[in-house]
């Protein structure tokens, strides 16, 4: 808002001297406006302004000021002040006589001195750029060169100095150009560029030297460097680049020399060449902006590592101090005082529960394998054991709750849980919090994923932004294993006897203090490259560098393709844990039972007639027998509880092997999975060849392949002799029993042995097909060479032996769908 002093009672509106010289156009109702102080007549900045020039006639002269306004306050030109001048509003309000009042027309009265007895015309106020131009009238006889030294003489004697700054004063120099009076939002700066025009219609313009610029620019003060415009520069007209060593020099060479022509003797050439002088643009952010849009290719990827820069400073200490409380469990509660003083108090309730499932009797039949992992956990050697066991044989509960126990330093890694995510981004999230590892942004790979597809299509290739699953993961388990290694020197003091040992020698003589790690579900889905890669590669790092020890725990027998990529010479220490012997689980069970009988520890009883035999079908299985005796404690009998654990069983069977094919495309056909069914339920040992599988007609083709993924989904299990597969036998002991209960249903039996009957016969057709193709073939040879005599008749052997073989098998089909049709 502009001050404006006003008279109540009169309806004048403001005076056109002084609206223009404001540029504000408004009246006011009711009031008048008081006589500005010191008003003068010769304020006509407005016409000059729209003018665009100052006029001069015979005898006059032009003056420039300058350090009168404060120049960096121009901003306020802009936004709702756009139209207004607000300097002289705004600061005339300051009238001390030992500083520049803001007026510019006193200014310009006390910067002329009284003798030289010179008449104001006009003065054009340049708030932008601080300073004020000054019109005046001279005496015929009086030179303007003398004038400008008379004033410069008496500035210095009488100097002004401005309110926005005592420490400087006002200059002022004499107007020998044509100055260009515009109000445009041009930003003064230090620097100028001087473009060189023609004097006059029918002469060229001359391209000054640096030494004739040098010479007429720096009396206004001091040049730090002139540069000419480029030699092969196409661009006209021809300019140089002046640059002062403070902006107000550069502001009075603009307003004293726009415009000037230099003369043949000043090096402006013949006919003289003409100034045009403005101000050379900063380097500002829009410039920054502009440099950053057209130059994407550097910048982005600058800018990609940048972050990652400031991201690894900042947060990967953060993220390590977080991952060491996980391996510590430092917010455990096991060591807190408080907690074992309550656990004490409680110990009686607690005594009946100290072994809830029972698992005391399997710990005792496996405590050779216990001892044995104890001591590959003690040695200083490289440990890299490997658990292999069929599902639900206790492997997890061998090493957490019996070998673990009390150990300190432990981290468990679920592959089933990072696996079974969907999408990297699940992935991350899911691997970060099984090692403590936080901050982490996963919800930031999906918006960077689209700036780096954005860049693609503008730059052709990605910027950098986004993060892979295979770098987020390098970067989790790299900041684990730096935190490994501090958790596992942290109890390494300067009066131990083996201080001066190395980190590496330390920890590989001490291989108690290495934490260890625990990677469950290996080879849960082998098909996921990307982190059984990094897994395996990590832990073996671990291993090398002894830093941890390393425990796989996995159901596939052919972990150790895997685990060879990762360390091609390292042997495998291997334990494989299978179903407990009969009275193991006899004793499992019978303990399972005491230990819940009750807050009074009494067995209830129940009836246990026929334990040994339902033990015998469920086989040692350890979950199996878990299941069976808590329906025995729900009140079954064994049998009972046995007989609803083989009928669920037969449904899985059902589900996922049988029916399961129509709705996925499994590495198995229902044919192939039926085929073992049958013949496992036939067999009179449980166990079938492996290799008189393979010979079958429905594993003609890859058939390795599909025993192995059946064997990954439990239905079979494949044992070998000295490293080569030679049995096949169900994936679970139960199975056995399942398996024949299902061919007990002679119409789901017949309705697959269909099912196989044309399977075979469409495999018999298609070979008969072939045969006779080349057969064709060999017909329409004009002559019938001796020599294919044997070829023909090997080929009408085999159509022999596939059309009988096709005879057979639409024989027991017609058999099978007569039973189907007798079906009630």
């Amino acid at each position: 808002m502009i001050p404006v002093f006003l008279e109540k009672g009169s309806s004048s509106t403001l005076s056109p001297l002084l609206r223009s010289h404001l540029n504000v156009h408004f009246s006011v109702r009711g009031w008048r406006l008081a006589p500005p102080r010191r008003c003068s007549p010769y304020a006509r900045s407005a016409s000059s302004m729209h003018a665009g020039h100052m006029q001069l006639n015979e005898n006059e002269g032009i003056l420039y000021i300058n350090n009168i306004f404060p120049y960096r306050l121009q901003w306020l030109l802009r936004g709702p002040l756009s139209n207004v001048q607000p300097h002289g509003g705004l600061l005339k309000r300051v009238n001390n006589p030992d500083l520049a009042a803001p007026d510019a027309v006193n200014i310009a009265q006390r910067a002329l001195p009284e003798s030289l007895n010179l008449e104001i015309k006009d003065v054009v106020p340049r708030y932008k750029e601080g300073g004020a131009f000054i019109k005046y009238a001279r005496k015929p006889d009086v030179k303007d060169n003398e004038i400008i030294a008379a004033v410069q003489q008496h500035l210095a004697k009488n100097p002004i100095r401005p309110w926005f700054n005592p420490f400087l004063s006002a200059e002022a120099d004499l107007v020998i150009g044509r100055p260009w009076i515009e109000d445009l939002y041009r930003i003064p700066s230090e620097t100028l560029k001087v473009e060189f025009l023609p004097n006059s219609s029918d002469g060229p313009a001359t391209e000054m030297t640096q030494e004739a610029l040098y010479s007429l620019f720096r009396p206004y003060g001091k040049l730090l460097d002139v540069q000419r415009q480029p030699p092969d520069s196409k661009v006209e007209p021809r300019y140089a680049i002046l640059r002062f060593n403070h902006p107000r020099f550069a502001m009075m060479a603009r307003n004293c020399l726009h415009g000037y022509a230099a003369s043949e003797e000043e090096g402006g050439g013949k006919t003289g060449t003409r100034f045009k002088i403005n101000y050379e643009r900063k380097v500002r952010m829009t410039m920054i902006k502009d440099w950053i849009l057209s130059h994407p290719r550097i910048v982005f990827p600058a800018i990609a590592a940048l972050v990652a820069t400031i991201t690894v400073i900042i947060f990967d200490p953060i993220r390590t101090f977080f991952i060491k409380l996980k391996i510590k469990s430092t917010l455990h509660t096991d060591d807190n005082i408080v907690v074992k003083w309550i656990r004490q108090k409680n110990s009686s309730s607690e005594s009946t529960k100290q072994d809830p499932r029972g698992l005391a009797a399997i710990w005792e039949d496996r405590q050779n394998d216990i001892s044995q992992l104890e001591a590959w956990l003690s040695e200083t050697t490289e440990t890299f054991i490997v658990l292999h066991g069929p599902r639900g044989s206790g492997k997890r509960e061998l090493v957490l709750d019996r070998l673990l126990k009390n150990s300190s330093y432990t981290v468990v890694i679920d592959c089933k849980e990072i696996q079974e995510a969907r999408g990297d981004t699940a992935r991350i999230s899911r691997t970060a919090a099984q090692v403590g590892y936080r901050p982490v942004f996963s919800w930031m790979n999906s918006i960077t994923s689209l700036i780096d597809l954005a860049s693609q299509g503008m730059i052709g290739t990605k910027a950098g932004f986004s993060e892979t699953l295979d770098a987020e993961l390098n970067k989790i388990w790299q900041n684990t294993a730096v935190a490994m290694k501090r958790v596992a020197l942290e109890s390494r003091h300067k009066d131990d006897n083996d201080f001066n040992l190395t980190e590496d020698e330390y920890l590989e003589a001490h291989p108690e203090k290495r934490p260890v790690v625990v990677i469950d579900n290996f080879l849960y889905d082998p098909e996921d490259s990307i982190v059984l890669d990094k897994l395996t590669e990590w832990a073996a790092g671990l291993t090398t560098a002894n830093v941890a020890h390393v425990i796989f725990l996995t159901t596939d027998s052919s972990f150790t393709k895997p685990l060879s990529r990762a360390l091609p010479n390292q042997v495998f220490r291997t334990i494989s844990l299978g179903d407990c012997s009969l009275e193991v689980g006899r004793r499992f069970v019978l303990t399972h039972l005491e230990s819940d009988g009750g807050e009074d520890n009494k067995k209830p009883e129940m009836d246990l007639s026929g334990l040994d035999d339902c033990i015998r079908v469920l086989g040692g299985r350890v979950t199996d027998l878990e299941f069976m005796a808590h329906r025995m404690e729900a009140g079954e009998s064994p049998q009972a509880a046995v007989e609803r654990i083989i009928e669920q069983s037969a449904s899985e069977i059902l589900k996922i092997f049988i029916l399961g094919t129509d709705f996925v495309s499994p590495q198995w056909t229902r044919e192939q999975a039926w085929h073992i069914i049958k013949s496992l339920a036939q067999s009179n040992d449980g166990a079938l060849l492996y290799n008189k599988i393979l010979l079958s007609d429905l594993f003609k083709d890859n058939g390795e392949a599909t025993l192995r993924a059946l064997e990954q989904a439990e239905l079979i299990s494949v044992a070998s002799v000295k490293g080569f597969p030679r049995w096949i036998k169900p994936g679970k002991p139960v199975y056995k029993t399942a398996f024949q209960r299902l061919i007990e249903n002679k119409t789901l039996e017949s309705r697959l042995d269909l099912l196989i009957l044309a399977e075979l016969i469409s495999s018999e057709n298609k070979s008969i097909g072939k045969y006779e193709q080349e057969l064709s073939l060999l017909g329409s040879l004009p002559k019938h060479p001796w020599q294919l005599t044997p070829r023909i008749e090997w080929l009408l052997r085999k159509i022999q032996g596939s059309q009988a073989n096709i005879l057979k098998y639409e024989t027991d089909s017609a058999t099978l769908k007569k039973i189907l049709q007798s079906e009630e």
